[in-house]
């Protein structure tokens, strides 16, 4: 009996082959990132009581930055060869400086000029996700994972 193609594989079958390992590693990155997401918006909610709003989505962002690492190590990049695990852990969080300073810079942008996002704070992280998720991916791909 043949066995069916996993869903990255089926969403990568359309690409040209040379584009077909990078589709993959995109959307694995992405389902990470998604998870991440989700992790974000709910360590913000649980640490804003104790350290506020900005204090909040500081901790939550390296601990959920720390997690996806540890993910993406293990899934969208498994296959590639690694360097020593706190190495690669410091690289990770050096790299994904940038994506850490569009993620929250926009977070706090939304924080301080807008009404809604202090009350619904998942605007903010969802803004500062999003801000970060294609640099963290390309600087991710070559400088941590290449």
């Amino acid at each position: 009996m043949a066995s069916l193609p996993s869903p990255i594989a089926f969403l990568t079958a359309r690409l040209p082959a040379r584009h077909r390992a990078a589709g993959g590693e995109f959307l694995r990155f992405g389902l990470v990132g998604a998870l991440g997401f989700c992790l974000d918006v709910a360590f913000v909610y649980a640490l804003i009581p104790s350290l506020g709003l900005y204090g909040a989505g500081a901790v939550a962002y390296f601990i959920v930055a720390s997690i996806n690492w540890a993910l993406n190590r293990l899934w969208t990049f498994g296959h590639r060869t690694h360097r020593a695990a706190h190495t690669q852990w410091l690289r990770f969080l050096a790299v994904n400086l940038l994506g850490f300073i569009l993620n929250r810079g926009a977070y706090s942008l939304l924080l301080a000029l807008f009404v809604l996002p202090r009350h619904y704070p998942i605007l903010a992280v969802a803004a500062g996700a999003a801000s970060g998720f294609l640099v963290n991916f390309l600087l991710s791909r070559r400088l941590v994972f290449g």
